[in-house]
């Protein structure tokens, strides 16, 4: 048998993203899959789009939830059917890491042997590879996951964000915005560098195209000290003097500028007039020390005061914006901390990972404002030594 990994990367050096449907699919056929459909998940990740590309048959967009793709989307799983005789279908997710950026499809004349399975799926990861490096200089994947048009201010916001998801086996963080295609100035950020998890949500003031502009300078100063290797304090300063500096006219925003010792589970933050983060442990919350919130960020007087408490093993932290526990329900009714601490811990019961738990928690607080948000609403979840990712599948 040909080596199809060896082939597509080979075919990869000079291939155009416009390209990368047909030549997956081409390639696929060395495994015996006569039909190799791609699709991708929407910008918020209600629906798979299929990749178009010559000699790739049509298909229709795809709801994730109720369909075939989308359970194996949802649960990062491999599904397969079969369509009468000569027709087996396997759904794939294609992974980064463990960011969900959509599924493979496959048509196969039977059902594979382990050895032709495990080759299907190896060339399905790296499928997923070869999307997530031509993304980064096309425009290709960006146009299709666009069911609308983005405002510039989310155009901004999204460009600013790291991926969705990430982990190791040690933790998981993983973020959600919204609303996905008018985001404004919420927003968040995030690095692992060896034992230290750095995290920061943020909501600038206002709304729309200033609120962008305020939030990009601030995460820009949050990245410049953390690359630094300065401690919370300064970082609150760098960002403070940054706002201040460029916003003239009281202009600031808030935020929870965080910091996780992956190895002890010490945990250190400082509150910027922000909602204060939520510790799930279990089904219940856990009480934090007093930490009294310093001013918003280009406000600030005095050095912010850093707060402590110690992660234990399977902890949720959450740090979210206002946008999620104000969202109103047309009978005036706030989504809340508790509905919010008992969604995730409902979720998390229930077996869903950490994205999945985010994707369905932005759906629930939009149902709940009857999709119309009154605010941005964000928020990041990490889960800090849960072992979930060696569970993974693929």
């Amino acid at each position: 048998m040909i080596d199809p990994l060896s082939s597509l990367l080979r075919a990869a050096h000079l291939l155009s993203p416009v390209d990368l449907a047909s030549t997956v699919a081409a390639q696929a056929r060395a495994l015996g899959a006569t039909e190799t459909v791609l699709y991708l998940a929407d910008y918020e990740q209600v629906t798979l789009l299929p990749l178009p590309g010559a000699g790739v048959p049509e298909r229709q967009e795809l709801p994730i939830e109720g369909t075939m793709a989308g359970l194996a989307f949802r649960r990062v799983e491999v599904l397969s059917s079969t369509a009468g005789e000569g027709v087996h279908r396997l759904w794939v997710p294609l992974l980064d890491g463990v960011e969900r950026l959509g599924v493979a499809e496959l048509v196969l004349p039977e059902e594979p042997g382990r050895e032709r399975d495990d080759a299907l799926r190896a060339f399905v990861a790296l499928v997923a590879e070869l999307i997530v490096v031509r993304d980064a200089y096309s425009d290709v994947f960006s146009r299709l996951r666009r069911r609308r048009t983005l405002s510039l201010a989310a155009e901004m916001q999204w460009e600013l964000l790291p991926p969705l998801t990430f982990a190791t086996d040690r933790l998981v963080i993983t973020g959600g915005l919204e609303p996905a295609y008018d985001i404004g100035g919420d927003s968040f950020d995030y690095a692992v560098n060896g034992d230290i998890a750095d995290l920061l949500v943020i909501d600038a003031v206002g709304h729309g195209l200033p609120a962008a502009v305020l939030a990009g300078v601030a995460i820009s100063a949050y990245r410049h000290a953390r690359r630094n290797s300065l401690d919370l304090p300064d970082i609150s300063a760098e960002i403070d003097a940054a706002i201040a500096g460029q916003f003239p006219g009281s202009q600031f925003a808030t935020a929870v500028i965080a910091r996780l010792d992956i190895d002890t589970g010490r945990l250190r933050w400082i509150n910027a007039g922000h909602p204060a983060p939520l510790i799930l442990r279990g089904t219940s919350l856990v009480p934090l020390p007093p930490h009294p919130p310093a001013r918003p960020l280009g406000l600030q007087e005095a050095e912010p005061v850093c707060c402590e408490t110690r992660l234990e093993p399977g902890d949720r932290l959450l740090l979210y914006t206002d946008g999620i526990t104000e969202a109103r329900s047309p009978d005036g009714e706030f989504f809340g901390e508790q509905r919010l601490a008992d969604f995730i811990s409902a979720a998390t019961a229930a077996g869903d990972r950490a994205p999945e738990t985010v994707r369905r928690l932005m759906r629930r607080v939009l149902s709940h404002q009857v999709d119309q948000l009154q605010d941005d609403a964000s928020i990041v979840v990490l889960e800090w030594l849960t072992g979930e990712e060696r569970r993974l599948p693929l």
